[in-house]
């Protein structure tokens, strides 16, 4: 018999604050301009694991083991355990690294995880009302917001769930994954195998006018709004659901030929970011159905600039080190021409990404008065701006941003129990239309090659991006 949502409901049996094993520098930090601008909200992700019995018949063994790892990790990491607050002025952000803590709660479940079916990110999931990762109250004035906050989740049968969700004000996705992996070490009884490297001052010194250009930043303009519309609040009021598509390994074959078709050989051949992105950037504007062919289109790309800027930065490097940038179009142009044609668009905006264009990027924000019209935030914090500010972030229809997760080391995190049975992207209802995140297939192997597709679309046009999505792979 089906279990009623009551019955489903999660059980919250404990809500710590775990703060650093050890006493850690304390005092306000500033945040670079790529912290504070962009999404700076909590992003979830959720891992599922079955214990060996000699771990779940000890009962609290493994909440003990997480709460104990989690505060020696945060000694490194000591950011983590701070607070964000606004500066006097109310335009910009800086960390305040108070100790604070991190919000750890234990909760319990009456179902088996079997009974949540698939639970990995290659499928729906029907345990969204469960909530098994924390929620984060956006109402409450962001100095009070956790940077981090974890729940451990225990089944009926024994299995275990742990939700994290991790502030992209202080972190991205590579350093959110640098943090997570040296817990899990630590959890497991080893050391940490590289310590983050915490020094922002790179990206804080003032830029010299010789090391940038007069050259378009096209990833600071306005994103296109739908013809005919002053602003995007109608289209933000719209209902956005989830899905998770998979495309093997022959699919990838087919749309790397489509995309290659008419090229010169000695050219490099698109890659499986740009022909992906570029699939589906023009399948979205299918499902869309834009009333004009010059209805214009952004695709926002997500640019890890580690190894691009000059004096290169760590790869340890804790903070946001990567910033969006736009490919545009038209609805007309990218339907009328080859995927071939898309898919330069979008390599020929990543090329734009050079040294000289990050400094001036950086120049740029930092000429800016007010970061809050760059900013991605929930609630009070974002209801001052005006509804013409609000058009600059919003990756929905016409737009959409396509980010690649493909060579993060997200999947085999091993807490000292045995590696995840399942890991997935959580969802809110606060997702957003028209984001997009590339992963590895988590039940694939080596051999097999299958990536995923983490879909946000509205309601209205998800059914009809699907059916392109795989019908227009031929």
């Amino acid at each position: 018999m089906q279990k009623t949502k009551e019955e489903m409901a999660l059980k919250m049996k404990a809500c710590y604050m775990v703060k650093p094993a050890e006493p850690t520098w304390k005092g306000y930090k500033c945040l670079s301009e790529w912290d504070q601008t962009g999404t700076i909200t909590h992003v979830p992700t959720i891992y599922f694991y079955r214990p060996p019995q000699d771990w779940v018949k000890l009962g609290d063994k493994i909440a003990a083991t997480l709460k104990q790892s989690l505060s020696r990790a945060l000694v490194p990491f000591y950011p983590l355990a701070g607070r964000l607050r606004r500066l006097p002025s109310g335009n910009r952000l800086e960390l305040n690294c108070n100790a604070e803590g991190v919000e750890f709660v234990e909760a319990e479940c009456n179902l088996k995880l079997d009974e949540l079916g698939d639970l990995s990110c290659s499928s729906e999931h029907n345990y969204h009302d469960l909530h098994l990762t924390p929620l984060v109250d956006y109402t409450r004035p962001i100095h009070e917001l956790p940077l981090l906050l974890a729940q451990l989740t225990r089944f009926a049968c024994g299995g275990v769930s742990l939700g994290l969700t991790i502030s992209h004000a202080v972190v991205d996705g590579p350093s959110a994954l640098h943090f997570i992996s040296e817990w899990a070490s630590l959890s497991r009884g080893e050391p940490i195998k590289t310590m983050p490297f915490l020094d922002r001052e790179i990206l804080l010194r003032e830029v010299d006018d010789g090391d940038v250009s007069d050259g378009e930043l096209s990833c600071l303009d306005h994103f296109p709004l739908l013809i005919g519309k002053s602003d995007n609040l109608e289209e933000k009021k719209k209902e956005v659901t989830p899905a998770f598509l998979k495309v093997t390994k022959e699919q990838l074959e087919k749309l790397k030929r489509l995309a290659n078709k008419g090229r010169v050989s000695e050219t490099r051949p698109y890659s499986r970011y740009e022909m992906l992105a570029a699939h589906i950037w023009r399948c979205a504007c299918k499902a869309r159905k834009h009333s004009s062919p010059e209805q214009p289109t952004a695709l926002a790309i997500c640019v890890d600039v580690r190894s691009r800027i000059e004096p290169p930065l760590p790869s340890a490097y804790f903070g946001n080190a990567s910033f969006d940038v736009k490919a545009l179009s038209s609805s007309g142009e990218l339907l009328s021409n080859p995927l071939g044609f898309a898919a330069g668009k979008i390599r020929e905006t990543v090329e734009k990404v050079t040294n000289e264009y990050i400094w001036s990027n950086l120049k740029y924000l930092k000429n800016q008065k007010d970061l809050r019209l760059f900013q991605d935030l929930h609630g009070e914090e974002s209801s001052s701006t005006t509804a013409d500010d609000n058009k600059e972030l919003f990756y929905g229809n016409p737009n959409l941003g396509v980010v690649s997760w493909l060579t993060l080391p997200l999947y085999d995190l091993d807490f000292g129990w045995g590696k995840e049975v399942a890991m997935s992207l959580e969802t809110y209802d606060t997702d957003f239309d028209g984001d997009f995140v590339l992963l590895q297939n988590p039940n694939g192997d080596d051999e097999d090659g299958s990536l995923i597709v983490s879909v946000r679309l509205q309601v209205l046009h998800m059914d009809s991006f699907k059916k392109h999505f795989y019908a227009d792979i031929i």
